[in-house]
C-alpha cells in the first residue's frame, strides 16, 4: 500500500504542474467571419513546423499528378482564393496527388494544401473546384489543426486525472471507467467540435470563395453531386466527424445572402 501511495504521490506531481502548465501557456482567440471563442494550447509556430513536416511526408508517399496543365489549374485557383484571405505570412502551396478513388483534399497548417484527383472528376468546373479548396483553406485560417490537438492534449490529461481519481479501484472498474470516458468523450465532445470545424469551414469558404470572385452558388452544385454520389452511404450525423449532406446544403442555402453580397 505504501507503494501504491508513494506511486499516486507521483502523478498528482506531475499532473498538477502539467495542468498548470498548459492552462498558462494557453490563449483564447476568436475565429475570423464566426467570431467563435476557442482555448489554444499550442502555440502557432509549432502549429505550422508540424503542418509542413506533415505536409512533406504525405507528398513524399503519393502519386503527385504529372498533368500540369490540371495542376497549375489548381495551383491558380487555391492562389486567387488564398489571396484574398489576407493571409499573407502562410508560405502556400498546392499540390495535385493522383487518386481518382479519393473525392477528397486537405489543408495542413501554414497553407500546405493537396488536392486528389478524385475531386477533380466530380467538380466539373473551376468555381466548383474553388468550393473544396476554400473549404480547406478555412480549415488553415481558422487554425482547426491547433483546436484539435488542444483537444487531444485535454482528452489526455482528462484520462490522466480519471486514473488518478480510481487510483485504489480494482482495475475492472478503472477499464470500465476509461471505455465510458473514451466513448463519452469522442460522442459528446470530439465528434460535435469535428463538425463544429466543418461547418464553419464550410462558411468561411462560401464567403472566400466569393471574394475570390468564384460563384458561391456552385457550392450547392458540388455539394449535390456529392450527396448523388456518397449519400447513401452517410453515417448518423451524430456518429460522423462531418455535418451531413442535407445540413450542408440547407447551410449554405442560409448563408448564400451573404456570399452574394461579395460575389456581386
Amino acid at each position: 500500500m505504501r507503494g501504491l501511495s508513494r506511486h499516486s504521490n507521483l502523478r498528482r506531481a506531475v499532473l498538477i504542474p502539467a495542468v498548470v502548465s498548459l492552462l498558462a501557456i494557453g490563449a483564447c482567440s476568436k475565429v475570423p467571419f464566426t467570431g467563435r471563442s476557442r482555448f489554444l494550447l499550442v502555440d502557432e509556430a509549432t502549429e505550422l513546423q508540424m503542418g509542413l513536416e506533415s505536409y512533406q511526408e504525405v507528398l513524399a508517399e503519393s502519386n503527385l499528378s504529372r498533368d500540369q496543365a490540371e495542376v497549375e489549374r489548381i495551383r491558380a485557383i487555391g492562389m486567387r482564393v488564398a489571396e484574398v484571405t489576407g493571409k499573407t505570412d502562410y508560405e502556400w502551396e498546392f499540390n495535385l496527388i493522383e487518386a481518382d478513388t479519393i473525392a477528397n483534399a486537405f489543408c495542413l497548417p501554414g497553407g500546405k494544401v493537396a488536392v486528389y484527383t478524385g475531386i477533380t472528376e466530380l467538380a466539373s468546373t473551376d468555381a466548383e473546384i474553388a468550393t473544396v479548396m476554400a473549404h480547406e483553406i478555412a480549415h488553415a485560417i481558422a487554425r482547426h489543426g491547433a483546436e484539435r490537438m488542444t483537444q487531444m492534449l485535454m482528452l489526455q490529461l482528462g484520462g490522466i486525472a480519471l486514473d488518478e481519481a480510481l487510483d485504489k479501484h480494482s482495475e475492472k472498474t478503472l477499464e470500465m471507467a476509461r471505455v465510458a470516458y473514451g466513448v463519452g468523450a469522442t460522442l459528446l465532445y470530439v465528434l460535435p467540435y469535428s463538425r463544429t470545424h466543418e461547418s464553419e469551414a464550410d462558411y468561411m469558404g462560401l464567403l472566400y470563395m466569393a471574394k475570390a470572385g468564384y460563384d458561391p452558388r456552385a457550392s450547392l452544385d458540388f455539394w449535390r453531386k456529392m450527396q448523388q454520389e456518397y449519400g447513401d452511404r452517410e453515417p448518423p450525423e451524430f456518429l460522423s466527424t462531418h455535418p451531413n449532406s442535407e445540413t450542408r446544403i440547407a447551410d449554405l442555402q442560409k448563408w448564400m445572402p451573404e456570399a452574394l453580397e461579395y460575389y456581386e
